[in-house]
């Protein structure tokens, strides 16, 4: 347990360095900007100093069963939580980064922060000091918090999925690539989650 603490305490105190004069800080993440299916998930989340989450860390370090833990966790002490997602046929439409900009300016919207942290994306446009920083999720406390938020939301919508369409193994592969996606792909062709411009050269 000492060293999950010492962890948090680290993540939080990368933040620490923005929150000056008793600033409201947010961070902001994404899930599922690779994915050949799925939404793309935002979320943005504010943490109170106290008390500190020892397990909240990059999501892609935690099992499964621990980010469900966590997300609870995150919703029952957070100050505020939002979440954005734009589906596969807007995607489709206006392009990933771009779904990703305006699903991460959904999940902010209502927040009332003045310093954002945001996971490696520019120019959202929002009303505060944004604050682009490169692997964020691995670094930042506010970031970390939104990405299990994120992870949490759309694996459980892909879970919902799979149950629609069991074929491609959504519950498993959560709609990336795999090679077992990818067969299924090209023997039933694609269902209405996938995302037409992300798989033309698999079938």
């Amino acid at each position: 347990m000492k060293d999950r603490k010492a962890r948090a305490a680290e993540l939080q105190g990368f933040d620490m360095q923005y929150n000056i004069g008793g600033i409201v800080l947010a961070g902001i993440d994404e899930v599922g900007r690779g994915p050949l299916a799925g939404n793309v998930v935002t979320a943005c989340v504010v943490m109170p100093q106290e008390p500190l989450l020892m397990w909240v860390d990059d999501s892609k370090k935690l099992s499964e069963i621990r980010r469900e833990k966590v997300y609870e966790e995150i919703l029952s002490a957070a100050l505020y939580v939002g979440i954005g997602q734009i589906g596969p046929h807007e995607i489709d439409e206006i392009n990933i980064l771009q779904a990703t900009r305006k699903a991460m300016r959904m999940a902010a919207e209502n927040v009332p922060a003045d310093v954002f942290l945001i996971d490696a994306v520019t120019g959202l446009g929002l009303k505060g000091k944004e604050i682009p920083i490169v692997k964020g999720d691995a670094k930042s406390y506010s970031i970390a918090a939104a990405s299990i938020v994120a992870k949490v939301v759309r694996d459980r919508q892909m879970r919902e999925l799979d149950q629609l369409y069991p074929q491609y193994g959504f519950s498993r592969n959560k709609g990336y690539g795999t090679q077992e996606h990818i067969l299924a792909l090209r023997k039933y062709g694609p269902c209405p989650e996938h995302r037409n411009s992300f798989i033309g050269h698999f079938i």
